[in-house]
């Protein structure tokens, strides 16, 4: 927020009470997708779906999230953050109740679809409810912590997929429904009245939006996440299924790895926005391109594992992987409501979602296509890490910090 506003929040210490609430919003919403790729070897059977048919379900889900992450924020901005969160649980409801009643790869696309509008709801909206709430001298520490909602929806997601079995999945599909219901009702305990907001004069004819894609220096920053993201979303999507075939390990110890993974994260992501907040003095961006460079070449290292003796690296890729490519999210939110002037912070928090779920929606399907056609994860991997150093490159040389 700014230093004049009050916080639009409902109590006066947004860390005891409302940030919790953002928290939850992505605990909530993430189980939605997370329990579809950690019982992704028992669904895709139970749907006789190929790997590249599989990847469109992941596809779908980021349809969904890229047509509706425009619309959402100016939602969030029209409505409050609570009630944007309260309709966000609404479309993730219908979504997983859609999911139970798939037979085949269509209805559960279009499940995923409505289930990704769902979710495209709750990132603009909490990520406007940590910008409003907290100073610039702890918002990445905020934004970290209201992150760690996703690899922990991940790691309840691990444990519910241990339970998966042909036509079992229906089940613990229900049980993420009624979760859902459960978090709904909460953010409308909290939901907020509307404040209006001063019109101000855009100099594009496209309002805000077009004065953000105008911004090249923030296109260069859309492009780099969008390639982060296509390394973020391929190793959720294909870890279980990889480590099962790669490793020839039980279901269990697949969700074990993606436990794990999810575990990692909600240290990384807590642990990258205090550490940009503390020691980088919010300078976010070197400490981003280090992570990603990590990834880059952890995401090749993945094409190593192999049967029995893979067991132990596909255990520590997991936990390394988890705390890089799945931390760096908090710091890439943080930097775009920060690259332009606060009066745009909504607008860029969309178009940067744009770009992420482009790269999800990219992602998946080519990873899945390369290795159907090569027959070999290892391409798959060996692309992933390419395109994701490519993003690092673009960060490091493309994208510069706005000055504090």
């Amino acid at each position: 927020m700014s230093e004049t506003d009050e916080p639009l929040t409902p109590t006066a210490n947004p860390w005891r009470m409302w940030l919790p609430i953002l928290t939850l919003a992505h605990v909530v919403g993430t189980l939605h997708i997370t329990t579809l790729v950690v019982m992704a070897p028992v669904i895709k059977a139970d749907l006789s779906l190929s790997f590249a048919q599989f990847g469109l379900l992941v596809t779908a889900y980021s349809i969904g999230q890229i047509t509706g992450s425009l619309p959402a924020g100016h939602l969030a901005d029209r409505v409050g953050v609570g009630w944007a969160l309260v309709l966000a649980h609404a479309f993730l409801v219908i979504g997983a109740v859609m999911l139970t009643q798939a037979t085949g790869l269509w209805l559960g696309f279009a499940a995923m679809v409505v289930t990704g509008w769902g979710y495209s709801i709750v990132n603009p909206a909490t990520a406007k409810g940590v910008f409003e709430s907290f100073p610039p001298a702890r918002r990445g520490t905020a934004m970290g912590i209201k992150q760690t909602g996703v690899p922990l929806g991940g790691v309840i997601s691990a444990s519910l997929g241990a339970f998966a079995r042909p036509g079992a999945w229906h089940w613990i599909t229900f049980t993420v429904a009624a979760v859902t219901v459960l978090g709904g009702m909460v953010c409308l305990l909290f939901v907020e009245k509307p404040r209006p907001r001063p019109a101000t004069a855009s100099s594009s004819r496209f309002g805000t939006l077009g004065e953000v894609a105008k911004d090249f220096n923030f296109g260069r920053f859309v492009l780099s996440n969008m390639l982060h993201n296509v390394g973020q979303q391929n190793f959720f999507s294909y870890l279980t299924l990889f480590v099962r075939e790669a490793a020839q390990v039980s279901q269990e110890f697949a969700g074990l790895c993606y436990g794990i993974a999810q575990t990692a994260s909600v240290i990384g992501r807590l642990g990258w926005g205090t550490i940009s907040d503390f020691l980088f003095k919010g300078r976010r961006k070197a400490l981003t391109v280090a992570i990603g460079a990590s990834a880059t070449v952890l995401l090749a290292s993945m094409a190593a594992i192999e049967p029995r003796a893979g067991m132990i690296m596909a255990v520590a890729l997991s936990g390394l992987l988890g705390i890089t490519i799945a931390s760096y999210a908090p710091l890439m939110q943080t930097m775009a409501v920060e690259a332009v002037a606060p009066r745009l912070a909504g607008s860029a928090t969309g178009y940067t979602l744009v770009g992420t779920y482009v790269g999800s929606i990219a992602g998946p399907p080519l990873f899945g296509w390369v290795v159907d056609v090569t027959g070999l994860f290892d391409s798959g991997w060996y692309l992933c890490a390419g395109l994701v150093a490519i993003g690092v490159v673009v960060l490091a040389f493309g994208f510069r910090e706005r000055g504090l």
